[in-house]
């Protein structure tokens, strides 16, 4: 490699790891998180598409929860999965965008407009591609006649917690802040997909799908708003 070469590279991976500039670490970051979201989501898809091991432990798990369930959890994972179903998650997702107003945060109010209502809208295009069947009980907790990959609940919760955890991944100067964020998003999102396996409602394979489907569009969202943001703000010091 010549030394021009070498220093165009330079300059191109400097510019993708500085965390101030309009193309720079967001990006790079949430091109990572997208890749790694997207590779993610295609491996579950493709093992439940070839009937492969993931298959017979899907059935496996859920006829261990099911065989297995007790009260009063059951009736606990029935109130979290209501908490989480399209009505709630578009009333929090509105309380959300409601307080990002009040805190004149108006990229932050686009994120929540796009993230949750588009990835639902996604996700509801998955499940009419795969058209897997839901589990099959005797006498099933949940009786539901959409398709059950992916799962919409995990799918939801994944957007909306995200989200929430990346606002104050970004705006908090606290570590410990921030990985309670983290900590407690990935808490409530598994919590849900809990919910979702316990009930009969889906398989393992779809709350994992759903977990890697709203990721990849979570970093779509978060990068494009903040370059948006970033670019904008470039223009006006200029």
């Amino acid at each position: 490699m010549t030394r021009i070469a070498y220093g165009k590279l330079m300059r191109f991976l400097t510019a993708r790891l500085s965390p101030g500039g309009e193309l720079g670490l967001h990006l790079t970051a949430g091109v990572i998180m997208l890749v790694v979201a997207v590779a993610a989501f295609g491996e579950i898809a493709d093992a439940v598409g070839e009937g492969d091991d993931i298959a017979r432990y899907d059935e496996q798990v859920s006829q261990w929860f099911y065989a297995h369930a007790f009260e009063p959890l059951t009736t606990i994972m029935f109130g979290i999965t209501h908490l989480h179903g399209i009505p709630a998650m578009s009333v929090l997702s509105a309380l959300l965008g409601l307080w990002f107003w009040r805190r004149h945060a108006p990229y932050w109010l686009l994120a929540t407009a796009i993230c949750v209502p588009g990835g639902m809208l996604l996700n509801v295009l998955l499940k009419h591609v795969y058209q897997r069947a839901r589990p099959a009980f005797d006498e099933p907790f949940v009786t539901l006649a959409t398709y059950s990959f992916p799962s919409g609940h995990t799918a939801a919760a994944t957007l909306f917690y995200g989200l929430l955890a990346s606002y104050v991944v970004t705006t908090s100067a606290s570590w410990r802040v921030r990985a309670a964020a983290v900590a407690g998003a990935a808490a409530m999102v598994a919590l849900v997909a809990l919910s979702r396996v316990y009930l009969g409602a889906h398989f393992v394979s779809d709350v994992l799908a759903a977990m890697a489907e709203s990721l990849a569009w979570l970093a779509v969202c978060i990068t494009s708003v903040s370059t948006l943001r970033r670019r904008r703000a470039a223009r006006q010091e200029q």
